[in-house]
């Protein structure tokens, strides 16, 4: 493995997020030192998604809710997405997804498999998201949900298994957590479904 070298780090803007400036410097392919570079690095924590499945109805929990960083995007800023969560210091990506799936979907997840880990966009920022899919009885699951105190307002979607995938691939979710777990549960959907009906154990977290 290259090597690399963090020389200095300054906090630009500290809230509920932080900004810093990073001076670091890297061991290049040919074997020669970068020079000191400056980059801004957005440092949001880490987060956890779950995308909540029922085997038995075989239809998945999605989540909308109103995205001020996709204002510009055409179909508007009201986004199709995982129920999902920043990690807060003590808790585990897992007990993120079970928490957040009751407070943004108003569902309880039982079984839960690992679908992925993935760095959100490593260029600009240290955050990194678990993805898993959790066992859910969707039946009676809806309406509207989300923390008043946080002023969240998400609208849940109750979705067959098969038109979920499609809307991964016709551009109805278009946001990175949305595409990798679909792709994913695509590929998955038919096992975990017989897996899950027949009381067998999931697959390793």
């Amino acid at each position: 493995m290259r090597d690399w070298e963090l020389t200095d780090r300054e906090i630009l803007y500290e809230g509920f997020f932080r900004l810093a400036r990073y001076h670091l410097r890297h061991e290049r392919f040919d074997g020669a030192w970068s020079p000191v570079l400056q980059r801004e690095i957005f440092e949001r924590g880490h987060a956890a998604a779950v995308l909540p499945y029922d085997p038995v109805t075989d239809r998945i929990a999605l989540i909308e809710q109103f995205r001020p960083g996709a204002l510009e995007a055409p179909s508007g800023p009201w986004l199709l997405e995982f129920v999902a969560g920043i990690i807060e210091a003590g808790e585990t990506p897992e007990d993120v997804g079970r928490r957040e799936a009751i407070e943004e979907a108003g569902c309880t997840i039982g079984r839960l498999e690992s679908i992925c880990r993935y760095h959100v966009s490593p260029g600009g920022t240290t955050e990194t998201t678990a993805v898993f899919v959790g066992e859910a009885a969707l039946d009676g699951v809806g309406g509207v949900h989300g923390n008043p105190d946080e002023n969240e307002d998400i609208q849940v979607h109750i979705v067959d298994a098969t038109e979920a995938i499609a809307m991964a691939d016709d551009g109805r979710i278009a946001n990175a957590m949305g595409l990798i777990g679909l792709n994913w549960f695509a590929r998955n959907h038919e096992r975990l479904r017989s897996e899950w009906r027949a009381g067998t154990p999931s697959g390793p977290l």
